[in-house]
């Protein structure tokens, strides 16, 4: 029988020390509800997170950024539409246009935000049923070769919750035909689009592919025995991992 170890008793999968050393910037919004998961996820992959408050003025040595899902303002006005304005996401907005390109992950309400940013093209609207959400989703790696994605190949298919009520991208013809031509379809939903998105786009990157945002929820599938499982029953509890040991893995020098 395989021994489940509770939640407090986890440990990082990480091997390698050197992990350690990257630090990955955690930002909490009003209204931010997984900044506690997505921080527990780059420490279970190796690295250091780092709380950092929608109020800062500066980033600090962070060597990444996840902007995680919640309802940051309520999502009044549009989701992600307050939080945009934000003093740190200012010093976001610059550091991944910069030339050293700051890795930035956008999850959720993250996504949103980042559509609300311009860091990514399109927009976030309510769900097609216009209903919220919840349930455990198959999504297919279109590229595998993006700061947060290194650690999957391209095609695989790994399962990880989904939640959410404004999840349906969407954007103009010519701006999804950019992003399907110049490979920048990160993550496309297989089996059930769960919100109507177009062109079953669960998550896209920018053109330097440092930004990437998706509506899935990978912090939630990084532990043994507390995440979803396929069809079949067999355990995908950690499919969710690899975004946050693709960047560790990325900032160290070791990329694919």
């Amino acid at each position: 029988m395989t021994s489940i170890p509770l939640i407090g008793e986890a440990v990082a999968v990480a091997a390698e020390p050197r992990l350690a050393g990257a630090k990955i910037g955690v930002v909490t919004f009003p209204g931010t509800l997984d900044d506690r998961d997505a921080a527990r996820a780059v420490r279970l992959a190796g690295g250091t997170a780092v709380s950092l408050w929608h109020a800062d003025t500066e980033l600090g040595d962070v060597d990444a950024v996840i902007i995680p899902g919640g309802f940051s303002y309520g999502d009044y006005l549009r989701a992600g539409a307050i939080s945009r304005f934000a003093p740190l996401m200012s010093k976001i907005i610059d550091a991944a246009n910069s030339e050293a390109k700051l890795p930035v992950l956008g999850i959720c309400n993250g996504f949103q935000i980042l559509t609300e940013s311009h860091l990514l093209p399109g927009s976030m609207i309510k769900n097609d049923h216009l209903k919220f959400i919840c349930r455990d989703q198959t999504l297919r790696v279109e590229n595998a070769n993006t700061a947060w994605t290194v650690d999957y190949a391209d095609g695989q298919e790994i399962i990880v919750p989904l939640k959410n009520q404004d999840g349906q991208y969407i954007a103009d013809e010519k701006t999804l035909d950019a992003l399907e031509a110049e490979g920048r379809v990160v993550f496309r939903y297989v089996g059930f689009n769960p919100n109507g998105s177009r062109r079953d786009i669960a998550g896209i990157s920018n053109a330097a592919g440092n930004v990437v945002g998706l509506m899935p929820h990978p912090e939630h599938a990084v532990e043994t025995g507390f995440g979803p499982e396929s069809l079949d029953g067999a355990p995908r509890d950690t499919d969710g991992l690899g975004f946050f040991t693709s960047v560790l893995t990325k900032i160290v020098g070791g990329d694919k």
